[in-house]
């Protein structure tokens, strides 16, 4: 599975960067992992010109407990992973985001700030090319 990198990690390693804006089709699940790991997943579905796209979302060893329910809207911010695992017919995988930030898209300002420091990120990581239109 591996450890969740911090903004500035992501940024120094590349550009897997994804932020999702739509909302939970489900309510946030969790489970605790072997080793220890307190594990949420969730789908996030978004609106596309070609109907509507669900994403899986998994959000490792959050700092709080998500205090979200099926239909609310969100703006995820995160990395896409594949992970593998063992299941009945043996190893599988699954593709998915990998979440690093969770926020209601009604909180503007901390959506605008988490937008803001992705840009900054990924400016830096680029020799400052990008830069926040918020």
């Amino acid at each position: 599975m591996g450890q969740v990198q911090s903004p500035e990690q992501r940024a120094a390693s590349g550009f897997n960067v994804v932020v999702l804006a739509g909302h939970l089709s489900s309510a946030p699940q969790r489970r605790t992992l072997a080793s220890g790991s307190e594990l949420w997943s969730f789908e996030v579905t978004t609106p596309t010109e070609d109907g509507s796209w669900s994403v899986p979302v998994a959000w490792f060893d959050p700092a709080t407990e998500p205090a979200f329910s099926a239909g609310d809207e969100v703006v995820v911010v995160g990395t896409v992973k594949r992970r593998f695992f063992r299941g009945a017919g043996g190893t599988q995988s699954r593709t998915e985001v990998v979440a690093t930030d969770l926020v209601p898209i009604s909180a503007r300002q901390r959506v605008k700030r988490l937008l803001q420091r992705e840009a900054e990120q990924l400016g830096a990581r680029s020799g400052g090319a990008l830069r926040s239109s918020a």
